[in-house]
């Protein structure tokens, strides 16, 4: 009962607020690139970086990720007390993983896995939880001990997780791959 009345508070919310998703990846790209780009203040760029590097290795430009990610990694320390830092910590590791998966370096991926893992959350992350196409990437590559590591560590910060974390764990043991459903995309 209570969930449901948070997901319909949250979708009334986000249709009241003028903010609607891009139809396509290459239009997500577009956008956060857009917005990288008229960035006018270093909050600006560290608030654009997060999306700028997701959707750029979406859409294949993986060079652009790695450097968008890794300038990311880089403005952590200035943005430790901001609301976004936990997801700027998640997302510069996950792309920076992913685009390591794509080169064939599993091991470094699984390092980065963990270090996305390691992020004190955020109101995102808190409530609809992680993103996990990088635990998919190694799951696919038959990474499981890494994955299991990756969902305790996002148990630390994902309190209303519904059990997901406890499904998808039993499935991961079990050697299959879970329904990430939407935690592919934030």
């Amino acid at each position: 009962m209570i969930r449901s009345a948070l997901v319909l508070l949250s979708i009334l919310l986000l249709a009241g607020s003028g903010i609607s998703e891009p139809l396509t990846q290459k239009e997500r790209y577009q956008r956060a690139i857009q917005r990288l780009e008229s960035a006018k203040s270093l909050i600006d760029r560290f608030y654009a970086l997060n999306h700028a590097a997701k959707a750029s290795f979406v859409v294949g430009k993986t060079n652009a990720a790695q450097k968008y990610a890794e300038e990311l990694l880089k403005l952590l320390p200035s943005f430790k007390n901001n609301w976004n830092y936990g997801n700027a910590v998640q997302d510069a590791n996950l792309v920076l993983g992913r685009v390591a998966v794509t080169n064939g370096h599993i091991n470094k991926a699984k390092r980065f896995l963990i270090a996305a893992g390691r992020s004190p959350g955020s109101p995102q992350m808190d409530s609809f939880g992680p993103n996990m196409s990088l635990a998919k990437d190694l799951l696919e590559h038959g990474e499981k001990e890494a994955v299991l590591v990756y969902f305790v560590l996002c148990r630390k910060f994902w309190k209303m997780h519904f059990g997901k974390l406890d499904k998808w764990s039993l499935t991961v043991k079990n050697g299959g791959i879970p329904n990430f459903g939407a935690n592919l995309v934030y």
